[in-house]
């Protein structure tokens, strides 16, 4: 960035005058002018001519400190001191150490301004220039009647020292010490690794481009340095977030650049009106889950464009601050807050809807889970590789009744498109698989939201938290039969009843209102004779409907195009390359056969040695009408 100087003296210096007397300056830089490189630069150019630079002791112990912490800022101070002696020995100026060490009443009291306040008094005692890039600093100063230098800063556009390396495909850049830079391009799910130059970095120039990153990250207001650890450091600088890794933490130098590539509306997504009514009316505890890279981000900045047009407040908890949002989006930095700050912030202010990004230990979790509590309509970004792994994470952090309450609506997020999505509801019953009704217990249950068939059940089996997943089978002719002798037997008690099998020793009963006190019986008399005498355990349901199976030809319409190979083992089923990773349903002369998952090649591959493959290629060979029908 550009930068201009403002002089501001208690006598009113002009700029010419202080030209004039240039020469004599004795000059006293406090940190924040050293840090920034600023009098190297200034003498350089002969903006400056000093005859004395003094350096307060307390300027270089606390660049010394920062050092010692492996911090950018430490070793860009302490290399000015360093080039302000060269320079000295060039220009004919003297460097000089005076003052004393900070003490610990001064380290402790530094946020309040009290090493600032040596470093004036030691100005003032010198009769010295304090140079400042401080507004406070400075103002003190000329009150005290203490000649001032302060330099502030205009923000001008100019390029980002890595920006070279990016283009319109690149989604992050990769350098190391000892290697060749690399960067990944594409886009999510089709990026390729490659090499963007021959030369080899070593340490030496890592850690140079590491001081120009952290430098320019100081000096402009678009540039944050989100976090500053003894052996990292996170920077967000305009669109790019940059991590910078450091021995002893890491083996060696290392920046990473990720920059967004695309920024895309929620109308790009082509989200069918069900899923639209969701998001719009119904959802207010939503996970954006998926691997990294695969565009969660993306899909979340989205989502907060889309309800901060439908007049909603919208903030955001971010670390670091990497979402690219309308201004009206406040955005909250987990760096620089702690998690009772912004739970108090966010409730007070109000928001509609909060963007969490991205939620990775207990502490977060818990804050989304009070928030949500709280009425706050919140939605969080985290890595997972599955929809369930999303769920699964917030296990053991937030009591199991309550996850339905936080979560309603997992949106899966694969190759930069939604890949799936989950619903969340509870209930009271007996798990998929058990069968004695005395093992009701509170169910999560978990959907697939487009489908709604059942897809996991979450539940407490003694002291665990057990996530299993439901295996939905289909009527076999045995059970067809059993469900007919079922609801014969039924009728006798209630005079019209439906029944659907669950498995070979359970199912559900389903009566009109009214009727099943009738077939219960005194104390549950009634349906335990029917169930010694059926073998079966019996759930009975009232005023409610048995659910449409499968194999009803009128539920099912969605026929697919597909051909048919027969090889020496297989019998291969390709249908079009839109039906990749599809769950499709084949039904032979009208009857439900099987159901299968499509490969990336749209193929199904069934041997023909088992039962099923056998019936598949006799209907192929003989002409029988085979259909293959998208999953419901």
């Amino acid at each position: 960035m550009a930068q201009k100087k403002i002089i501001k003296t208690s006598k009113k210096i002009t700029k010419k005058s202080v030209a004039g007397m240039t020469r004599a300056l004795k000059l006293l830089p406090d940190t924040s002018v050293i840090i920034e490189g600023l009098l190297s630069k200034k003498i350089e150019k002969k903006q400056l001519k000093p005859h004395t630079i003094i350096i307060h002791e307390t300027v270089m112990a606390e660049l010394e400190s920062q050092a010692n912490k492996n911090r950018e800022t430490g070793y860009l101070g302490l290399e000015e001191v360093k080039k302000l002696r060269e320079l000295g020995k060039k220009h004919l100026f003297r460097v000089i150490f005076k003052g004393n060490r900070p003490t610990d009443f001064e380290i402790r009291r530094a946020k309040t301004g009290e090493i600032d306040s040596v470093i004036r008094q030691l100005a003032a005692d010198e009769n010295a220039t304090l140079v400042t890039a401080d507004k406070v600093q400075s103002l003190v100063a000329e009150s005290k009647g203490i000649k001032v230098i302060l330099y502030e800063f205009e923000q001008q556009e100019k390029p980002f020292v890595l920006e070279k390396y990016f283009d319109k495909t690149t989604m992050s850049l990769h350098i190391k010490e000892d290697c060749t830079i690399k960067a990944k391009k594409g886009k999510p799910g089709e990026w390729i690794y490659a090499e963007l130059s021959k030369d080899v970095l070593d340490r030496e120039a890592v850690k140079e481009l590491a001081k120009a990153i952290a430098e320019e990250a100081s000096s402009r207001t678009d540039g944050f340095i989100e976090s500053d650890r003894k052996g990292s450091t996170i920077i967000q600088l305009g669109t790019f977030r940059i991590v910078i890794t450091r021995p002893p933490f890491a083996d060696g130098y290392e920046i990473t650049a990720v920059h967004p590539i695309k920024r895309l509306a929620l109308k790009d997504y082509e989200l069918n009106e069900k899923i639209k009514k969701r998001i719009d009316e119904k959802a207010e505890g939503i996970l954006i889950a998926g691997a990294p890279g695969h565009g969660k981000t993306t899909f979340a900045q989205a989502l907060a464009e889309h309800y901060l047009k439908k007049n909603n407040v919208v903030k955001t908890i971010e670390s670091p601050r990497d979402l690219k949002l309308s201004a009206e989006v406040t955005q909250y930095s987990m760096n620089y807050g702690s998690n009772q700050e912004i739970h108090d912030i966010l409730l007070l202010s109000r928001p509609d809807y909060t963007i969490f990004d991205e939620m990775r230990n207990t502490e977060d979790f818990r804050l989304f889970s009070d928030l949500r509590l709280s009425g706050v309509g919140m939605i969080g970004v985290i890595h997972a590789t599955k929809p369930i792994d999303a769920i699964q994470r917030f296990i053991g952090r937030i009591e199991l009744g309550v996850i339905p309450h936080i979560i309603d609506t997992v949106i899966f997020i694969k190759d930069g498109t939604i890949d799936r999505i989950f619903s969340l509801n509870m209930e009271v019953k007996v798990p998929s698989g058990m069968v004695e009704a005395d093992l009701a217990r509170p169910v999560v249950i978990i959907n697939d939201f487009f489908t709604g068939k059942l897809e996991f059940e979450m539940y407490s089996y003694g002291e665990e938290t057990v996530v299993i997943p439901v295996k939905v089978e289909h009527a076999t002719p045995a059970r067809k039969l059993a469900e007919h002798a079922i609801k014969e037997e039924i009728r006798k008690y209630v005079g019209q009843a439906d029944v659907d099998m669950i498995s070979d020793n359970r199912c559900r009963v389903y009566v009109p209102v009214g009727k099943k006190a009738g077939l219960i019986g005194r104390q549950g008399q009634t349906i335990n004779e029917i169930e010694a005498h059926l073998g079966v355990s019996i759930d009975v349901i009232e005023g409610a409907e048995k659910s449409s199976k499968p194999s009803k030809r009128e539920e099912r319409t969605d026929t697919l195009a597909y051909q048919v190979k027969i090889d020496k083992k297989n019998v291969m089923i390709r249908l079009s390359p839109e039906n990749a990773f599809k769950e499709i349903d084949i039904y032979l002369e009208g009857e439900f056969l099987m159901s299968a998952t499509t490969s990336k090649k749209s193929m199904i591959k069934i041997t023909k040695f088992n039962q099923t493959g056998k019936m598949i290629m006799k209907a192929v060979q003989s002409g029988e009408a085979l259909e293959i029908r998208g999953s419901s």
